[in-house]
């Protein structure tokens, strides 16, 4: 669960609509400027094979992860020929993790078990909510029970690892709404839940809605009372926290996401992709059109790269491995930050355990604040 592996994320940009609370590197039809799924899958063909070379031969890869965007658009063909441009310049390990981000509508019976017969091994769901008006703040488009009768498609289907996503403290849910939400996602049979907190993030419509006082901005309160309620459903359904955000039944962790919190190595593909190989931190340009030109030239489509510093690599472990259940080796922290450390202890934001500095739950609601003061 812990050791760091290569992986592969590759990014699908295309949406049919944009919901309100995105600001992913996404691109709905009118947005595309000729871009389109045949000339973007030649590309990824083209930069797998660039990755390849870069990397010195056909690496070994334990995680796939296909996102967007909305990856089920491109339907059970064209993921399977993701994957089958995955295998073409790369090696699966026995047992790989082969996880695609789907969006309920664009799912069925047909679609879950062609996936399966490809290779794919994990199903990612953005659920959200079950409840119309808080579907509508976020603009979602798929029906209330729709996510949830698709994760139990999937699991039908034969995929044993099935996540729903879903989002809370959304303006005018309820606590009721959230209840019915982690009601219908225990009933679908599934093995995780991912959990965020609505944030408005700037440029968004959501956040132009707010500023013009048409809805009101998520209350910090009322988040941590829907946390508080998240992972205590969860915890009675047999569910354990492993991230702040994430819990699963046992074996159910996603080891892709472990692979980034835990230090891991990936090749990331698409347009917008991060990656990140010995110790060289870069991303893609954006735009579908703009990506497939450079790659039409032979060149990888890199649009920045840094080296992050020994104090910035620092800051990035203590602030991705404090999130974890595990924990992060208190060996970890330089001395004047183990000093912080026994505040945060004594303030009963944290507790060792080994020796290991956890999070205790009302650290789990508080965070990104120990880690500032970690580091402070």
């Amino acid at each position: 669960m812990t050791s760091p592996a290569f992986g592969i994320y590759v990014h699908v940009p295309f949406c049919a609509t944009r919901c309100g609370y995105c600001d992913f590197n996404t691109y709905t039809p009118g947005e595309l400027g000729g871009a389109n799924p045949g000339g973007w899958l030649d590309a990824v063909r083209i930069e797998l094979r660039l990755a390849a070379a870069q990397l010195g031969g056909r690496q070994a890869v334990r995680t796939v992860f296909v996102g967007g965007g909305t990856p089920s658009l491109l339907g059970a063909d064209g993921l399977a020929a993701v994957l089958d441009a995955i295998r073409s310049e790369f090696d699966l390990e026995p047992g790989a993790e082969i996880t695609t981000e789907s969006n309920p509508e664009s799912t069925s019976p047909r679609f879950f078990a062609d996936l399966r017969a490809a290779g794919y091994t994990r199903i990612s769901l953005g659920m959200q909510s079950t409840a119309p008006h808080v579907l509508a703040v976020l603009d979602r488009v798929h029906s209330p029970g729709r996510a949830p009768a698709a994760a139990a498609e999937a699991r039908a289907e034969g995929f044993d690892h099935v996540n729903l996503d879903v989002i809370y403290g959304t303006p005018g849910e309820t606590d009721d709404d959230l209840a019915r939400t982690i009601d219908a996602a225990l009933g679908a049979g599934i093995d995780h839940v991912s959990a965020y907190a609505l944030i408005v993030e700037e440029g968004t419509a959501l956040a132009r809605r707010v500023r013009r006082g048409e809805i009101p901005a998520p209350d910090d309160d009322v988040l941590a009372t829907r946390y508080e309620m998240l992972d205590s459903r969860l915890s009675d359904a047999g569910f354990e926290w492993y991230e702040v955000s994430n819990w699963s039944r046992p074996g159910g962790e996603c080891l892709h996401n472990l692979g980034y919190w835990n230090g891991g190595e990936w090749w990331g593909a698409g347009p917008g992709a991060h990656g990140y190989v010995d110790g060289v931190r870069w991303w893609n340009v954006k735009h579908p059109s703009a990506y497939a030109d450079v790659l039409s030239r032979g060149e990888l489509p890199v649009a920045g790269r840094e080296e992050p510093t020994p104090s910035e690599r620092h800051l990035e472990e203590v602030m991705l491995r404090v999130r974890l259940r595990e924990g992060m080796p208190a060996s970890v922290l330089a001395d004047d930050e183990r000093g912080h450390a026994e505040t945060l202890c004594a303030d009963g934001l944290l507790r060792l355990r080994g020796d290991s500095l956890v999070l205790t739950d009302r650290g789990r609601l508080l965070a990104d604040a120990v880690v500032r003061d970690l580091l402070s």
